[in-house]
C-alpha cells in the first residue's frame, strides 16, 4: 500500500463513528455531515472551526438544504424537515419500507429540486434495496434491484444521473429527464473487482461509496476499504488516484467559498483493533484542495 497523499489533510480531528453524505450549504458556508450509527447530525464552521452537533432519534442517511432554510433529512423513520436553530423535527413522509430491515441512505436533491434518496437493505440478500423520489408531498419508487444504495450524482448539464450498488461493486448511470424526473438507458459506468475470499486488503481496491460531481463533469468516489478517491472522466475512464491515510472513506462533497475543497468523510465503525491504531484519523473527515471546482448543492423545493 503505497504512503497518503500528502494533500490530505484533517478538516475536522473529531472522529464519527461512521461520517457519511457530506453536504457543503451553499446558503451557510458549513459543513454538514451525519454520523449514522451515532444517529448524530454534524455542522462545521471552517471559518471559525466550531464544530456543533444534533442527537437524533434514529439513524440519519442523508440531508439536503431546503428553500426555507431548514433541512430535509433521511433517517431510517422517514423523511424530516428540520430546523437546526430550534433542533425540531417534523415529519415529510413516512418510509416506503420496513425500518426494521431497511433504512435510507445516501440521498441529494436534483438541480430541478426534487430529492433523491435510496436504500440500504440491512439483511443484504435479496437485493431488495430501492431508489426514491420524493417531490410535492409524495414519495415514488424510481429504481430497483440492489442492496447499498450510494453515489447519487447528477452530470453539469443535468443529462445524466449516477447511482451506485456498493455490495456488488458497480456505478450506474442513467439518462435523466429533468422536466419529469423520469429515468432511462440504465448501463454500467464504471466496475470494479470484487474483493475474493481471504484477499489482504492492501490488494483491495475498495468497493464504490458516496460521489460527487465536479464542474468538468468528472465523477469523484470515495472507494470504501481501498483507502483511496478516485476521479473518473465522463467516460468512466481513471483520471486520478488519491491515496487517504484510512481505510474507509465514505463520500466527498466540494466546498469552501469557491467549491475547490473537496471534503471526505471517513468511518471506524467496526473496523478491526490493529487498522484503527495505525490509522488514527479513521472517522476524521479530510480534506484536499483540487484545481476543479465542484457544483454546489441543489435546495429542496
Amino acid at each position: 500500500m503505497r504512503d497518503a497523499d500528502p494533500r490530505v489533510t484533517v478538516a475536522v480531528a473529531s472522529p464519527s463513528q461512521l461520517g457519511e453524505s457530506p453536504l457543503w450549504h451553499p446558503r451557510e458556508q458549513r459543513l454538514y455531515y451525519c454520523d449514522i450509527p451515532g444517529r448524530r447530525l454534524n455542522r462545521f464552521d471552517p471559518a471559525s472551526g466550531e464544530l456543533s452537533h444534533w442527537d437524533l432519534p434514529t439513524e440519519p442517511g442523508s440531508c439536503a438544504p431546503m428553500l426555507d432554510g431548514a433541512l430535509l433529512l433521511a433517517m431510517r423513520d422517514g423523511l424530516w424537515r428540520f430546523d437546526p436553530s430550534t433542533g425540531q423535527r417534523t415529519r415529510l413522509a413516512e418510509p416506503p419500507y420496513d425500518p426494521r430491515t431497511e433504512r435510507f441512505n445516501d440521498g441529494k436533491c436534483d438541480p430541478q429540486g426534487r430529492f433523491w434518496v435510496g436504500t440500504i437493505y440491512e439483511p443484504r440478500d435479496p437485493a431488495l434495496a430501492a431508489l426514491y423520489c420524493f417531490s410535492g408531498g409524495k414519495i415514488e419508487r424510481k429504481a430497483d434491484g440492489i442492496t447499498v444504495s450510494n453515489g447519487l450524482a447528477w452530470s453539469p448539464n443535468g443529462r445524466t444521473m449516477y447511482w451506485s450498488d456498493t455490495k456488488v461493486h458497480t456505478i450506474y448511470a442513467f439518462d435523466f429527464d429533468a422536466a419529469s424526473g423520469d429515468l432511462s438507458q440504465r448501463r454500467v459506468f464504471a466496475n470494479f473487482p470484487a474483493k475474493t475470499a481471504g484477499q489482504d486488503l492492501a490488494s483491495y481496491g475498495g468497493r464504490p461509496d458516496g460521489a460527487a460531481v465536479d464542474a468538468e463533469g468528472c465523477y469523484w468516489v470515495a472507494m470504501f476499504e481501498g483507502q483511496r478517491l478516485l476521479r473518473l472522466s465522463p467516460d468512466g475512464e481513471l483520471l486520478r488516484e488519491v491515496r487517504l491515510p484510512v481505510r474507509c472513506a465514505t463520500m466527498p462533497c466540494f466546498g469552501g467559498a469557491n467549491l475547490k475543497t473537496l471534503y471526505i468523510t471517513t468511518a471506524r465503525d467496526n473496523r478491526p483493533e490493529a487498522e484503527l491504531l495505525r490509522q488514527p484519523l479513521a472517522g476524521c473527515v479530510l480534506s484536499l484542495e483540487v484545481d476543479v471546482p465542484g457544483l454546489p448543492a441543489n435546495l429542496f423545493g
